[in-house]
């Protein structure tokens, strides 16, 4: 069943902080804000970092549309700490502009409906989140391929109008009008 349309699932995972510090992440922290909530499969693997530090470049764009971006692997806070603190030339991804979130229990991702038993991860999952915590959007898809930043702010834009968008719309285009 899709999530659109529902109540976002609650969560509350450990999560490393810009800061370096480890603590709790909730939904409930971001009420009255947009989320952008992204499921990956794992720390220290190929396709990951690319999208985790795109999207944390692009944190400027996401705060000017009162977004906020929580990234979620079943890893453990630990591992997250690690790769964070790892040099990006040796395959480390350096200091975040959001907090990395650890669902090691799996609990987040299952409820997400993004979990992949036999890789024990999650698929590439990406919400939108508005500010009543509902779910305005979800992509899923496989493990091997990267999502778009540029998409994601455009999807953003288009739900954040409150109008009728057309295909390839961009923030500043015209809406269509129901006739």
């Amino acid at each position: 069943m899709a999530l659109v349309g529902h109540s976002a699932p609650g969560f509350s995972m450990p999560a490393v902080y810009p800061d370096g510090e480890t603590r709790p992440v909730t939904l409930e922290q971001y009420r009255g804000q947009w989320l952008i909530l992204f499921f990956y499969p794992h720390d220290f693997t190929f396709v990951c970092p690319t999208e985790i530090v795109a999207l944390s470049e692009a944190q400027g764009q996401f705060q000017q549309r009162d977004a906020q971006i929580v990234g979620v692997s079943t890893d453990s806070p630990y591992v997250h700490k690690a790769w964070m603190q790892q040099n990006v030339a040796q395959g480390g991804i350096g200091r975040l502009t959001y907090p990395l979130a650890s669902d090691w229990t799996h609990e987040v991702s299952r409820r997400y409906q993004v979990y992949v038993p036999e890789e024990g991860a999650a698929y590439r999952g990406l919400f939108i989140i508005n500010p009543d915590a509902m779910v305005e959007y979800e992509v899923v898809h496989n493990l091997n391929v990267g999502r778009s930043v540029d998409e994601v702010l455009r999807v953003l834009d288009a739900i954040q109008s409150g109008g009728l968008c057309p295909v390839n719309w961009h923030a500043g285009e015209p809406l269509l009008t129901a006739h």
